[in-house]
């Protein structure tokens, strides 16, 4: 598996700083936020895939998947959880998932050839068991309901950028969120364009705040931050 350096892929610009609010034009919108844009870079990964059998970059590297696992070790998730990735992309993290021994796991990406990257890669790791579907998270009507576990790593960082109407699509995301979770249900989230305090402003209702899990730091006229924020909530009625 090729690895991407832990907070560039994906992330056309942040969002400021850390005390900025969590307005609606924190950063201009990209191509990255567009589902024509991730269709066409899938279509080159399963292209590459079928060719050589390379699955393609990992969404903040593999370190940000062993982050997450590691939270789910301590948290004692059990393994016949039900474990939703929103933006599955190439399903490495779902390969990780079945591998770290979870057994009832879903992935959804709106991007069809996505999903048969992800199908295809389960497939060659004799993951047969894992379902993988095409589906819009901020259009699924329902669909999607009584997860244990919900796991972004980019997909809400792409919704903010899209050019159509950002604001109402993170207002979608928050509100498929609620749906998909049990109550007291876990939300894990790897972002690099927002902060914690903006995350936690922008998840304020209807969650609540478990812990901010550890990310590489760096330092910048005599301040220090992370170029990624990872952060678990809870769903709380």
């Amino acid at each position: 598996m090729e690895d991407a350096t832990e907070g560039s892929h994906g992330c056309e610009s942040t969002s400021g700083s850390e005390e900025g609010g969590c307005s609606d034009s924190d950063f201009g919108t990209s191509k990255l936020g567009t589902k024509e844009y991730w269709e066409e870079a899938y279509r080159r990964e399963l292209e590459t895939f079928e060719d050589i059998g390379d699955v393609g970059e990992i969404w903040f590297g593999e370190e940000s998947m062993i982050r997450v696992l590691r939270w789910m070790d301590k948290a004692r998730i059990p393994e016949n959880a039900a474990v939703l990735d929103i933006g599955t992309g190439n399903g490495a993290f779902l390969v990780e998932l079945a591998k770290h021994g979870y057994k009832n796991l879903t992935g959804i990406d709106y991007s069809p050839a996505s999903v048969k990257l992800a199908r295809n890669v389960l497939q060659a790791e004799g993951l047969t068991d894992v379902a993988v579907k095409v589906m819009d998270f901020l259009n699924c009507r329902g669909e999607l309901k009584e997860f244990d576990v919900c796991i972004d790593k980019g997909t809400f960082d792409a919704i903010s950028l899209n050019p159509d109407d950002t604001k109402e699509g993170k207002k979608l995301y928050v509100q498929a969120l609620k749906d998909a979770l049990k109550d007291k249900g876990f939300f894990a989230i790897t972002s690099c364009n927002w902060t914690k305090e903006q995350l936690l402003e922008r998840f304020s209702e209807g969650f609540e705040f478990v812990q901010d899990l550890p990310t590489p730091s760096f330092q910048f006229g005599g301040k220090t931050g992370n170029s990624v924020t990872a952060l678990i909530f809870m769903r709380v009625h």
